[in-house]
């Protein structure tokens, strides 16, 4: 009865505490944006060192709340009297879990939530308000703002086994996910190239696991492969892991530990040998990739180690969710190993896969008798499901589907959309990247629900997460770079409702908050407007506030005398379309440079014999459009075979005189991607009747071959492209046995 009683009284002082001040526009930014938000022109004013009237077992936020407003200004303030700050759960009051009501007017500033959490999101929102005021202490914009999260689950992952970040790294980290109202950090302790927690029963996992000889300079895809010769590695004892977690759940982040198995083990094995099918001797790997060394299933000592290992980790985490990986497993080794065959048949299991399916399922069960769960990545579903496990879906939407359709729950975290190892812009001086390409607006574009299509599935999705893969992040500064504001964008989807997708509103936003601290999703981009036959249309844009385009086609660096954008742009020729933010008149952030390749195939129509990779863009017309892909082959311009020929088929409109033909074709091996056996090209003046006039077959590069090849004069309309995919990958190559990928790109006529 009381509790109804102060939730009639809430509702009746919101109403008249915003009748007497006069409703205005939005005057602060946040981020997330909350589900609902009334502004007055009144404000409120409070002294760092005001009183904080709190709820019994609010105490700890309360001692947030105060050091976060001494942060912000400390100084004294004398003669100005402070707005009273209180802190209360009422669950009838607002009655979603982690929603909270915000009241600021010029005598109180009231915190009402669901519960904790609420009131921790609850300060985050007004962290985000308050300015310091002249004189001392902070002011804050009369407001009435009604939150609670679109998902449950609202998670960052952050990978520390390929390199090592610092505890006071990771509790920043961890105060930016409070800040953002995420509420799970998924802590990648363990992989190929170094084991990051203590366990004190195995202690060569801290002498040996935790460190590599050398570790690899530059990207995997470049040959020769080379290494700095420097010893690296490192830990976090179990009293930093404690330390961590107490530190996150005083902010009511939840903490959730990986530990990868069965694949990304080395490591551990080259630690302890005997968990692996050949006994080693292995190496901490000092390169990135998948590797074919993973722990022995058909051991039960390698199962004993885990459950030890676990044993501890549990005893650390009070998290219900235990992530135990099982992504990127290769079956090389089982396939080989007399133990892990024997398991198969004294368990009836029929493949690999299904011996997959037997580890996870095992370490399943023992994780479920310890009160806790499973997470694992997606292929944990290859062999079949653990009863009670949840996925992330990380390769896509179809993992996710199929956990949803057996009613088990899921975390979408598609690589393509939520990993900030990619790259976020494709000027050439970013640094290196995992070669994907991700940028704020298609982090802040993301959808779950449209991706998972079935209605009837959505039930399942218990949320989304970031990915940070650290293998490109040597430092922090590269690791923050890569990070933000890509993290703010994924709070906003993660808890924002599904009806707030404004990017330009957005970025508004996080320009408000943020000021020049990012500034490379501010800069210009491009987009492929139209094509037409021998031109094509392309369209600037930015997002830096007062700022002017301008441009130029004639190989000279804009200026401030350049012809300013203000419409779409006709490519007629190969050029250089150069361009450049002006503000006041001064040049601003980097310089735009995209080249073009026009030629007699530039917007002819192209069809395929057979569709491409879905991973890569499908577009037949990306042959054709006069766009070169570069070599961060995810940069939406490759064509992508998966073990497949290409067979493209061009009609330029009308007979013409051809003397050259060519296409691009991408050669990474550390990347699966292999050159075709051959490049073959042929020509018909009736669409029937073809007669070859080229061939390559040599594509001596280690990166983007570009093919051109001289041909005798000949009339033709239609030209026909077969590029002879490799297939398999041949024995002693990385991947070897598995599928050749075929990318290509801008077929060229002259």
């Amino acid at each position: 009865m009381k509790r109804v009683f102060l939730f009639s009284v809430l509702i009746t002082v919101h109403t008249c505490l915003l009748a007497q001040g006069k409703r205005v526009a939005a005057p602060a930014a946040l981020i997330p944006l909350p589900v609902a938000a009334s502004w007055t022109a009144d404000s409120a004013f409070i002294t760092a060192h005001a009183a904080i009237k709190a709820m019994p077992g609010l105490e700890q936020d309360a001692a947030l709340l105060k050091s976060y407003m001494q942060a912000v200004s400390d100084r004294p303030v004398n003669g100005r009297m402070s707005a009273t700050v209180s802190l209360s759960i009422d669950s009838l009051a607002v009655k979603q879990p982690e929603g909270y009501l915000l009241q600021v007017t010029p005598q109180q500033v009231r915190l009402t939530a669901h519960d904790a959490a609420g009131i921790g999101h609850g300060i985050a929102t007004l962290r985000q308000l308050w300015k310091p005021a002249a004189g001392g202490g902070l002011v804050l914009p009369g407001a009435m703002i009604t939150d609670y999260p679109r998902f449950g689950y609202r998670g960052m992952h952050l990978d520390v086994g390929r390199h090592f970040f610092s505890v006071d790294y990771i509790k920043n980290f961890i105060d930016q996910l409070a800040l953002y109202k995420f509420n799970n950090f998924h802590w990648h302790l363990t992989d190929d190239q170094g084991w990051r927690i203590e366990i004190k029963k195995y202690p060569r996992l801290q002498e040996v696991a935790a460190w590599r000889d050398q570790t690899m300079i530059g990207h995997k895809k470049e040959l020769p492969h080379r290494f700095d010769g420097k010893k690296y590695g490192g830990y976090y004892t179990q009293e930093q892991v404690k330390e961590v977690v107490a530190y996150a759940a005083a902010r009511h982040i939840n903490v959730i530990p990986e530990i990868e198995m069965p694949g990304h083990a080395l490591a551990a094995m080259t630690a302890y040998p005997s968990l692996g099918c050949t006994g080693g001797p292995y190496k901490t790997a000092q390169f990135w990739g998948i590797f074919d060394d993973v722990f022995c299933a058909g051991k039960d000592s390698t199962f004993l180690f885990l459950q030890d290992v676990l044993d501890e980790v549990i005893a650390l985490f009070p998290s219900s969710y235990i992530h135990i990986g099982g992504d990127e497993c290769p079956k090389v080794r089982w396939k080989q190993c007399a133990a892990c065959q024997q398991r198969m048949k004294a368990e009836h299991l029929e493949d690999e896969d299904a011996l997959q399916s037997y580890f996870i399922r095992r370490i399943s069960n023992y994780v479920n008798s310890k009160g806790r769960r499973i997470i694992g990545w997606d292929e944990i579903l290859e062999g079949g499901l653990a009863p009670g496990a949840t996925v992330m879906s990380w390769r896509g939407v179809e993992g996710a589907v199929m956990a949803a359709k057996q009613k088990q729950q899921v975390i979408m975290t598609p690589e393509d959309e939520l990993y900030f190892d990619h790259y976020q812009s494709l000027y050439p001086e970013e640094q290196t990247a995992a070669a994907g390409y991700t940028p704020l607006e298609v982090v802040y574009g993301y959808e779950p629900l449209v991706a998972a299509g079935d209605t009837a599935l959505l039930p399942y999705i218990a949320g989304i997460q970031g990915g940070i893969w650290s293998e490109y992040l040597s430092t922090e500064t590269k690791a923050n770079y890569m990070i933000y504001p890509r993290l703010q964008a994924t709070a906003e989807r993660a808890w924002s409702p599904a009806t707030v997708k404004d990017y330009n509103q957005f970025t508004k936003r996080l320009a408000t908050l943020t000021g020049d601290r990012y500034t490379t999703y501010k800069e210009i981009n491009y987009r492929l407007d139209s094509l037409a036959r021998g031109s094509l249309y392309v369209t600037l844009h930015a997002h830096q506030p007062g700022a002017v385009v301008r441009y130029t086609t004639d190989g000279s660096v804009p200026v401030a005398g350049s012809p300013a954008y203000n419409g779409r742009i006709r490519i007629a020729r190969s050029t250089v379309l150069q361009a450049q933010l002006f503000v006041k008149g001064k040049p601003a952030g980097r310089l735009f440079r995209q080249p073009f390749e026009v030629c007699k195939s530039t917007g002819a129509q192209v069809t395929l014999q057979e569709p491409s990779n879905t991973k890569y863009n499908s577009a037949a017309s990306l042959l054709v459009n006069g766009i070169a892909g570069t070599h961060r082959f995810n940069d939406g311009q490759w064509l992508g075979f998966s073990a497949r020929d290409l067979h493209a088929f061009i009609d330029l409109g009308s007979v013409q005189e051809i003397k050259q033909v060519g296409a691009n074709v991408l050669n990474y091996h550390w990347q699966k991607m292999w050159a075709p056996v051959s490049l073959v090209f042929e020509v018909s003046a009736d669409g029937k009747n073809f007669g070859r006039v080229a061939v390559a077959d040599s594509f001596p590069v280690n990166g983007i071959n570009a093919v051109r090849l001289t041909v005798k004069p000949v009339r033709a309309r239609y030209i026909k492209v077969t590029a002879v995919s490799k297939g398999v990958i041949p024995a002693g190559e990385y991947g070897a046995g598995g599928r050749a990928m075929l990318l290509a790109d801008e077929i060229i006529v002259n």
